[in-house]
């Protein structure tokens, strides 16, 4: 696997792990004290404007607000301008979660992630990860039925990667993107270890598996910019190529992340 690719496996997006414990966990299928060390991993997260707080707190001390929640109360959103898909109405949460691309619906409260870098003073850099919370308008589930099923969710996902890897097949990327193509390449070997919690059923996993790998290559893809041999109209078309499946690829990692949960 080229370093991209490798790169692109890393991590799944924040949310959807706070979103795939937390409801695991209010599900009973998780316990409480495991919650908070598997959305974290080897990160520090904190909690900022939690009810009851009046300082940021860590997140495991935050995690008891959300104990009267049941699971179908906590959902994915991964909003993009242009699509606010999921978010409960207009406000200082719904432009925040635009913004950063990602959020947490959890009944009357939102939570938005926010990476912050810091440097010791022996020079090494390190991040912390601070959820913001929102108050948020009620009723905030009507926006949930407009969600697709992780049936159709893995459909339109193998139509966009199939129709996205022929028009850059077309485009030539493996010349001047040689990283990208290996990357599209290790779509079809699914992370073993970006998995969900109990309760989710195979198909949830399989989805949310290859979801996540290919969130993180569109993720290269739109940072890194293409090299010097191509011009404005091939940049354009690869930009084109991609979006459909950038769409796709959200769609499925909210349907896997708030899928129906077994007991």
């Amino acid at each position: 696997m080229s370093p991209a690719a490798g790169a692109a496996t890393l991590a799944a997006r924040r949310s959807s792990r706070f979103v795939a414990w937390v409801r695991a966990w209010r599900a009973g299928l998780v316990p409480y004290d495991e919650v908070a060390d598997e959305i974290a991993g080897d990160e520090e997260h904190l909690v900022a404007d939690a009810p009851g707080t009046w300082t940021d707190v860590p997140l495991r001390d935050a995690l008891p607000t959300l104990s009267k929640l049941r699971p179908d109360e906590i959902r994915l959103v991964l909003p993009a301008p242009g699509d606010p898909r999921g978010l409960p109405g207009p406000g200082p949460f719904a432009g925040a979660a635009i913004v950063t691309g990602e959020a947490v619906v959890a009944g009357e409260l939102g939570f938005i992630p926010e990476v912050r870098s810091h440097t010791s003073g022996s020079g090494v850099t390190f991040e912390t990860v601070l959820w913001r919370v929102y108050p948020l308008p009620a009723p905030s589930q009507s926006a949930a039925g407009a969600e697709p099923g992780t049936a159709e969710a893995e459909s339109d996902l193998s139509t966009a990667l199939a129709e996205a890897t022929a028009r850059l097949t077309r485009l030539d990327v493996a010349q001047w993107r040689p990283e990208l193509a290996g990357a599209l390449a290790a779509l079809r070997r699914p992370d073993a270890g970006i998995d969900l919690p109990p309760g989710f059923d195979p198909r949830a996993r399989r989805l949310f598996a290859r979801a996540s790998v290919l969130d993180r290559v569109l993720a290269l893809a739109e940072h890194a910019a293409p090299g010097g041999a191509v011009n404005g109209y091939e940049a354009q078309e690869r930009d084109a190529a991609l979006r459909p499946l950038t769409t796709a690829c959200r769609r499925a990692l909210v349907a896997a992340c708030n899928a129906p949960l077994a007991p």
